[in-house]
């Protein structure tokens, strides 16, 4: 697809460097030349100096011949005045606009194609609020993701000494829990993919990523970790966007501390929250302000300010001052991806927690969901079985008949719709039906596009 990306910061630079990765033509607009220049000579793209909203620049961009349009800009009246220009004046089929106030939603009528023209909304706030929330009603996971409307959740969890799954094999751990419906569909020892089969055996620190009934869920979690301790203490320090809007979403969950370390930001939190969360000034970082606030006390600690380092540096210490468990906001790949699994227990990237809403609005075919998995090195895709056994490479065939690259590997299908719906951990015999929810594990990205051809239906099918 050739794809213009407007703005090369945080947010437009992991999009331009996952999309890169998957054989796209990209073009991303900026007015920092310096910015540009480093992102051509590490990836292969194009840049485009200049205002996006300017036609001329559009143009130069390569708007006419654009097949999506993604407006990054920090401004959200930059990213809605680009894609109506996109739309009206170089009909650009597809548009996405990354939009902070809550204002816009998806669908309103002032952002269809006589408004704005803004077919996707996407929130990095929002997506990460959400994010962190999932990981705060499971507390043992390091990631949840939920397929097919919530029916099946992706978990990804770290053996540890005394837990249910360290020297058992995965056929074993399978065994203790005969009415779960689950999976593990990978395991990695050492940022290195073992096969996951059941005759594997799991050790101390490796990365298991289970598929299960998002009913059955919690279930998994008390087995693998032998407790089941809901968050009931939180800290968070950073009372910017990311901190209030998580804050609110807490709100008769648990019991919230606030650290802010602008006075006016103070005050402006303790009018929008509710008393019963104790909003302090000071620095997040501040040893003796932590163990004044009972840190060690904390089921939770989130480090949520702006800046890396500080969040780095705070998360850090509250570990050592005794916190349960630590989860810290850090903007830049290389930081987190070093900082994971280590000292702080959860690194959250706010670019790769949007990374899968924009890839769900790319694939090929009839995909429903795409989440990333190990900050953009895998992923898993949820696509829907359409056609009939003409016309499709999954409808009536069996699962040992469909022909996966080597490595990918169907978790679950979901059979029917809503609650009434029928989780299946396919076998080797199990016959896809069409309208069939699959669940795909793919270990690499270059597999997308043979996976995704799976799920594209063949010219004479009409439904």
């Amino acid at each position: 697809m050739n794809i213009i990306i407007l703005g090369a910061g945080r947010v437009g630079e992991s999009v331009a460097e996952s999309l890169v990765s998957e054989q796209n033509d990209i073009t991303i607009i900026d007015q920092d030349p310096a910015r540009l220049r480093l992102l051509e000579e590490r990836l292969d793209l194009r840049g485009v100096v200049g205002n996006g909203i300017q036609p001329s620049v559009l143009r130069e961009a390569g708007a006419k011949d654009a097949d999506m349009l993604i407006a990054c800009a920090a401004a959200d009246e930059s990213n809605l005045v680009v894609c109506k220009i996109a739309h009206d004046i170089f009909n650009i089929p597809s548009t996405i606009a990354r939009l902070r106030s809550p204002e816009f939603n998806e669908g309103d009528e002032l952002l269809g194609k006589n408004g704005f023209a803004v077919d996707h909304v996407i929130c990095p706030e929002e997506s990460v609020t959400r994010y962190i929330h999932q990981l705060i009603s499971y507390p043992e996971a390091l990631q949840v993701l939920e397929f097919a409307g919530g029916r099946v959740s992706l978990i990804a969890v770290r053996a540890a000494n005394g837990g249910a799954l360290v020297g058992r094999t995965i056929g074993e751990f399978r065994d203790r829990l005969p009415h779960a419906e689950m999976r593990v569909v990978a395991l990695y020892r050492l940022d290195t993919e073992m096969d996951a089969t059941p005759n594997t055996r799991i050790l101390p620190g490796d990365e298991v990523f289970v598929l299960a009934d998002t009913d059955k869920i919690r279930l998994v979690l008390a087995a693998i970790h032998n407790i089941d301790k809901p968050v009931q203490r939180v800290m968070i320090a950073g009372g910017g966007k990311v901190g209030l809007r998580l804050a609110r979403s807490l709100q008769g969950q648990c019991e919230v501390k606030l650290i802010e370390r602008d006075k006016k930001r103070c005050e402006y939190l303790a009018s929008q929250l509710p008393s019963s969360m104790l909003i302090l000034h000071g620095d997040g970082a501040d040893e003796e302000l932590l163990l004044e606030e009972n840190v060690g006390e904390m089921d939770l600690f989130l480090a949520l300010t702006s800046d890396d380092e500080d969040n780095i540096m705070s998360a850090m210490l509250a570990k050592r001052l005794g916190a349960n468990r630590v989860m810290s906001l850090i903007n830049r790949r290389a930081y987190a991806d070093m900082m994971q699994g280590s000292t702080i227990d959860i690194a959250i990237s706010p670019a790769q927690t949007v990374i899968g809403e924009l890839l769900a609005h790319l694939r090929r075919g009839d995909v429903a969901a795409v989440h990333s998995l190990r900050r953009g090195a895998s992923e898993a895709l949820e696509g829907i079985a359409r056609g009939d056994i003409k016309t499709s490479r999954l409808v009536g065939r069996r699962i040992e008949e469909i022909k996966l690259p080597e490595g990918a590997r169907i978790g679950a299908v979901v059979r029917g719709e809503g609650r009434s719906s029928e989780v299946l951990m396919p076998h080797h015999d199990t016959l896809i039906q069409a309208d069939d929810h699959i669940i795909i594990f793919i270990p690499h990205k270059r597999l997308v596009r043979e996976v995704e051809r799976l799920f594209q239906v063949g010219a004479t099918f009409f439904g």
